[in-house]
């Protein structure tokens, strides 16, 4: 079991530099406008050899303007409930403020282990500063500077010193599955509704969710990594600098995904903004399921489905073969059976077709619908291979491959899908030179 440190503290004393600084990544969204982080926040860190969970929190507030206040309380509260450690981070720049006070008091509540945390001591008059956080009774603070990392070392130490000496990531390995699409379709609701704990802010404004959560499920005989994302926009659209990093968390969310939980909006139908994160998905070679949200919305006749499914895949050609599954989050109509749909597709995308199978298969098929000749050259196909790749992606070796076209690519991997189940699946064709190996 791994042991976990929360970062929490008032709003814009530098969490989240610290959060980055301590998992040596860029994962939280870092900005001068206070509350950007408003979920928890998860990664992992390394030192002395002795790994553990961080988690980043929404600054602790009361009394604000802000409409996420009340969630984001909560928030802080279900990351102090999870850690084994705690670090409350203060600023050296500001001193002690009411707020200070009253995460203190929250924080006392906890019986948890406290590291007094001083931030942005660039210099030996802030140490000197410093020392009127004692008055928080929670021991010597920590000087450092998050944005340099001066002071982070023996900060490191300190919450090292009660980590166990092993440490084994349970999430490593196992299948991630992102939920993507537009703000507002429903991700976050239905990852809270699947793990029955409210682990991301759901509110009905868009673009609530600004970084990616992530979620171990482990029901039903499951076990896989839930990833909600915020909501994908044109860029067009993306007015706040803070926004559009949300966006590139997004992408870069589906880029180390195994399978997308792709939710569109049964009311709006399927849009050009969503058939262009459709095509990220298939450019990136991850499985998909396409999840038709708020399907309780739309009012259904008996001819109603087939009619919707149609107009979808029509938009998504070329690549048709997705499990389109018509979901209410609100109500749980068809959810569990979306999950199992992207398990289905995790397998497919791991599949491995041996190649007497492949040939056997195949090359009658090519014998009696060869390619098209080209000035009077015939293209003969001789021998298949499935490439030992991560995704599915075969190599054709024949004479002239230079001369194989669009549409005859497209009914080989008909072909292929007709015989094997990749739905859900991006292929790879591959046409090559006789006598050249497969990389």
């Amino acid at each position: 079991m791994s042991s976990i440190v929360a970062i929490v503290g008032r709003p814009n004393v530098g969490k989240s530099t610290l959060f980055n600084r301590l998992t040596e990544s860029r994962k939280a969204i870092v900005d001068e406008m206070s509350g950007v982080t408003r979920d928890r926040h998860y990664g992992h860190a390394e030192w002395g050899g002795k790994k553990f969970s961080v988690i980043d929190t929404g600054g602790y507030v009361k009394g604000s303007d802000d409409i996420f206040e009340g969630e984001i309380r909560k928030q802080v509260q279900v990351a102090i409930d999870e850690a084994d450690i705690i670090l409350f981070v203060v600023d050296v720049e500001l001193g002690i403020t009411d707020l200070d006070d009253s995460v203190v008091q929250l924080l006392r509540k906890s019986g948890k282990r406290i590291i007094l945390v001083a931030n942005k001591v660039d210099n030996a008059q802030r140490i000197a500063e410093a020392a009127e956080f004692y008055t928080f009774g929670l021991g010597e603070p920590y000087c450092i500077s998050s944005i340099s990392g001066s002071g982070t070392g023996e900060l490191l130490d300190e919450i090292v010193k009660s980590l166990p000496k092993e440490f084994d990531d349970p999430t490593e390995g196992l299948p991630k599955f992102a939920i993507v699409g537009q703000p507002n379709v429903g991700k976050s609701s239905l990852l809270n509704m699947l793990t029955g704990i409210e682990r991301s802010i759901v509110t009905p404004i868009s673009g609530t969710t600004r970084d990616t959560i992530h979620q171990r499920y482990t029901k039903y005989g499951h076990d896989f990594l839930l990833i909600d994302t915020a909501g994908v926009r044109r860029k067009a659209r993306v007015k706040e600098d803070l926004e559009f990093y949300s966006v590139l968390r997004s992408v870069r969310t589906i880029e180390e995904a195994d399978v997308c939980l792709f939710m569109i909006d049964a009311e709006k139908g399927i849009t050009a903004q969503d058939l262009a994160i459709f095509h990220l998905i298939d450019k990136n070679k991850k499985g998909v399921v396409l999840i038709v949200n708020k399907w309780d919305l739309v009012e259904k006749d008996s001819k109603t489905v087939n009619s919707y499914t149609d107009t979808i895949k029509e938009k998504l050609r070329p690549f048709t073969d997705v499990p389109i599954i018509y979901t209410s989050v609100l109500t749980q109509q068809r959810v569990h059976k979306a999950l199992e749909e992207a398990v289905r597709v995790y397998e497919n995308r791991k599949k491995k077709i041996k190649t007497s199978e492949l040939n056997n298969y195949l090359l009658p098929i090519i014998d009696g619908t060869p390619p098209p000749s080209i000035k009077s050259k015939h293209i003969k196909i001789k021998y298949i291979t499935q490439l030992p790749t991560p995704t599915p992606q075969f190599a054709f070796f024949c004479n002239l491959p230079q001369y194989i076209n669009e549409s005859y690519r497209r009914f080989l991997e008909n072909k292929i899908r007709e015989k094997f189940d990749f739905s859900g699946v991006p292929i790879s064709l591959f046409f090559r030179a006789k006598g050249k190996q497969a990389d």
